[in-house]
């Protein structure tokens, strides 16, 4: 039978080698009984706070189980706003500006289902999160990358930002701090870009997913609806996942301007109706009483990227920029002169390291992403073992 699939948007996006086929790969062979590192998704090993997880199980027992107010309960839209005011100083009203959904990719999702027209393009500054890309195409957008360069951090500079702007142009992602690269952007650099917004009257989404992973003093995270002009054109998503280690508990949420709630609100309705009752109700305590929990995390974060970039730099022909936030390094192995993809494959296959080529995140050849996501030990482990397969590139070439 002819399915005639996969239909034009669909047929855009990619089908293999990406992040999760890395995965699964590694874990054949873990099942096969190989020791098996993974340093190839952002997955948080911590456990969700126990505050959250007794009062999801409250919202339970209490008979707590059934749709909720589309846009998320009260509770929670009520903590939301008390978390912006509390980091970002913003007076949000929580029943105008704020939709909960299930995850931040549902979010997303919602956002360029409503606001992309067919052709319309989004400027994505590169390397990006992979679903940026699927999910521009599969609303009819065209991603119009924007290429983030090495030698200033991987932060999107406002005058390539700038020029990358034409007639077609509706919207500009912004990911800071961002995935997979961990550059946090200045407040110069989201300024100049919300420049260009206003000025080519342009809407930004900002991925605020990872806010609260920002390591350094000279890159706080700022979120982009705060600078001046742009609260009424940007959407910003965010999430308990990373931030709470709650990956699984499928709560994200979006902050919107007031006038354009009811149209997400119906794009929300058709992807999921609502998030997930009891979930809601273990991220609303998560967002009111567990930020030492989240305190006690980012320290630990912090010292894994400093062991880890430390062990990177002691490798001859990899070239690692010290990330300033999330979760991950992106160091560049052009020097080595082997494709990324090869070395990855390599490194897992002999080595026992999972890791992920650049490529998936729309990068270049030449680079790779490393999650530190990981316990102390694993990571000092698996840079030893990368230590050893670069050094053996090394004689291979002799």
């Amino acid at each position: 039978m002819d399915y005639r699939m996969p239909n034009k948007s669909m047929s855009e996006i990619s089908y293999g080698g990406g992040i999760r086929e890395i995965l699964a790969r590694a874990d054949e062979l873990q099942r096969s009984g190989r020791d098996i590192l993974h340093m190839e998704i952002g997955r948080p090993d911590f456990d969700s706070p126990e505050p959250a997880k007794r009062a999801a199980i409250r919202a339970i027992e209490s008979g707590d189980v059934h749709y909720t107010d589309m846009s998320g309960t009260p509770e929670l839209r009520g903590e939301i706003a008390a978390k912006y005011k509390r980091d970002a100083g913003m007076d949000v009203d929580p029943d105008r500006e704020i939709v909960v959904t299930s995850g931040a990719i549902e979010a997303l999702m919602s956002v360029f289902l409503t606001v992309l027209n067919q052709g319309d393009e989004v400027i994505t500054p590169s390397p990006f999160f992979p679903v940026y890309d699927d999910i521009i195409k599969m609303n009819g957008g065209v991603v119009r990358k924007v290429p983030s360069r090495i030698e200033k951090g991987f932060r999107p500079q406002p005058g390539d930002i700038e020029a990358a702007v034409t007639p077609k142009t509706r919207a500009i992602i912004i990911n800071s701090p961002n995935n997979p690269t961990g550059a946090t952007s200045t407040r110069e650099e989201l300024v100049g870009i919300a420049e260009t917004a206003q000025k080519h009257d342009l809407l930004v989404v900002s991925d605020e997913c990872y806010e609260k992973f920002a390591y350094d003093v000279q890159t706080p995270h700022i979120s982009m609806a705060t600078l001046p002009g742009m609260r009424e054109r940007t959407f910003t998503l965010s999430a308990a996942s990373k931030t709470f280690s709650m990956t699984g508990w499928r709560v994200g949420w979006l902050l919107v301007p007031p006038e354009t709630k009811m149209y997400i609100m119906k794009g929300h309705q058709g992807i999921a109706t609502c998030a997930n009752s009891f979930a809601q109700a273990g991220v609303a305590e998560a967002l009111r009483s567990c930020q030492p929990d989240v305190d006690r995390m980012i320290e630990e974060y912090k010292r894994r990227r400093d062991l880890m970039v430390g062990m990177l730099s002691e490798m001859k022909g990899i070239e690692t920029p010290t990330p300033r936030g999330a979760f991950y390094v992106f160091p560049s192995i052009k020097a080595l002169g082997i494709p990324s993809f090869e070395f990855c494959a390599r490194l897992l296959e002999e080595k026992g390291v999972s890791t992920v080529p650049g490529q998936p995140f729309g990068s270049e050849d030449g680079y790779m992403r490393i999650t530190y996501c990981r316990p102390e030990n694993e990571i000092r482990e698996a840079m030893t073992r990368m230590a050893d397969f670069v050094a053996g590139l090394g004689k291979q070439t002799l």
